[in-house]
Parts: C-alpha cells; sequence; structure tokens
C-alpha cells in the first residue's frame, strides 16, 4: 500500500496519514502557497476504466452540493493510477471517535445532531442524492462544532471486505429495502434512525454477523428503547421505532 506523506497531489503537500479504510486513505494535505488546510481521500484499491469514468461524474455530482452540514469537494485527479478527492477539511475527526461504542447521549445533545444531519439529508435527497453510508464515522466535526456529512456513495468503488467485523459494521445501518439493492431516501431517514437508537441506547439494535444482521434488518423489529433506557419519554421512543419500520412509505 503506497504511502503518499511528502508528495504533492494538485497544489497539496501531504502532511499526514488521518485515516485509512480498506479500500481508501484520508491524507491531511496543505496548499503549498496558501497554507490551507484540506483532506485528501485516495483511492488505493484500484478500479477499471469504465468505473473511473463513473467515479467521476459521481465527484462532479458531490461537488455541487453545497451546504452549511456537508464537507464540500474541492478538487479530483489521479496519482499513479489512484484516483483522490480533495475535500475541506475537519479539525473535530468523526462523531465516532468523539463518541466511541457503547456511549450513550443525552436526548438534548442528541436533538442537536439530528437537526443538523436531517437538513443535510433533505438537502441531498431534494437534489435526487441518496447518501446510502449514513454512520457515525461519516459524520464530521468542524472547526466551529458543527457536523459535516460526508462520504456520499460511490458504487464505482468496491466495498466488499475480506474483515468480517467490517462488513458487519458496513450492514449494521443499512435499511432493508437498501439490503435488497433499491435504496430510497427514506433508506438515509432509516440509517439515521439507526445512529439516534445507537446514541440513546449505548447498543445496535441489530447485532451479530453480517448474515445474522441483514436478516435482522429484514424482518425481526428492534428492541424497544426503553429496554436500554427505562426513563426515555415513549414519544422518543416512538419516533426512533417508526425511523425504523420496515416499510419505507
Amino acid at each position: 500500500m503506497a504511502d503518499y506523506v511528502g508528495q504533492q497531489l494538485c497544489n497539496y503537500t501531504i502532511v499526514r496519514l488521518l485515516r485509512r479504510g480498506a479500500f481508501t486513505d484520508v491524507y491531511l494535505g496543505e496548499h503549498v502557497h496558501l497554507h490551507t488546510n484540506a483532506a485528501i481521500k485516495i483511492i488505493h484499491s484500484g478500479i477499471s476504466s469504465n468505473d473511473l469514468q463513473q467515479f467521476q461524474r459521481q465527484a462532479r455530482t458531490i461537488a455541487h452540493l453545497i451546504h452549511p452540514h456537508i464537507i464540500r469537494t474541492l478538487d479530483f485527479g489521479i496519482q499513479n493510477t489512484a484516483p483522490f478527492l480533495i475535500m475541506d477539511y475537519a479539525p473535530g475527526g468523526t462523531l465516532r471517535e468523539l463518541h466511541p461504542e457503547g456511549t450513550t447521549l443525552s436526548p438534548a445533545c442528541i436533538v442537536s445532531y439530528v437537526k443538523q444531519i436531517a437538513a443535510a439529508l433533505l438537502y441531498t435527497h431534494e437534489k435526487q442524492i441518496v447518501h446510502r453510508y449514513v454512520k457515525p464515522e461519516n459524520m464530521l466535526l468542524g472547526s466551529c462544532n458543527e457536523i459535516l456529512l460526508s462520504d456520499f456513495n460511490f458504487p464505482a468503488l468496491p466495498r466488499n471486505s475480506d474483515d468480517p467485523g467490517r462488513e458487519a459494521q458496513r450492514v449494521a445501518y443499512m435499511a432493508p429495502e437498501q439490503l435488497q439493492g433499491m435504496p430510497l431516501p427514506a433508506s438515509d431517514q432509516y440509517a439515521l434512525g439507526i445512529v439516534v437508537y445507537e446514541w440513546l441506547c449505548g447498543s445496535l439494535p441489530f447485532q451479530g454477523s453480517t448474515l445474522e444482521i441483514v436478516v435482522q434488518h429484514l424482518a425481526a423489529p428492534p428492541p424497544l428503547p426503553c429496554q436500554y433506557v427505562p426513563l426515555l419519554s415513549p414519544a422518543i421512543g416512538n419516533v426512533v421505532l417508526k425511523a425504523l419500520a420496515k416499510d419505507p412509505q
């Protein structure tokens, strides 16, 4: 796997690695003239020429999303056959880093987060774009602690992984219709409902192997949130359960 630290991509010098994924790495870059920072996502898995054209079209689409709660895409390029995206840098990291697995949050904190994420999703849905990967790892904290939605779906990129744990984590937030290959705007609402459930209860509603999680998404009702949080308002629990309805309608 290539290490790009010290190299220059477009007008940015790669400073350090921020996050490493199964198919992409994200680096911190510094503009050689302006000395401003950017996040540079490099796809290291290799994609076909046809997929590359699709990736370019998708990058162009995402670059036109201008919203206070969506990370901006600034540029696109190819370095030694590896496509890369240059995006705004969010210095606060991800909400997963801020709130590790098992953490519970207050309803007031959750409402603040959800208002920002839902506003971003409404905007993208009005643009006929479904995010498909709404989860805490893809929610970033900006310089003013605002939430920035990132990592929109790129179908041209591979998603399968040899790591069973990573695969289970990938499907943990997916709506039934998305698992069946028919993602809708409601699929993002379902995923956000899973995130809210996790923040309220300190646990995902569906757990197990990848196959077990998929089967539960398709057929099993989620455990009632009040089982984890006995003092939870029934009204809040009902909102979460509505978001997790199997029928996207």
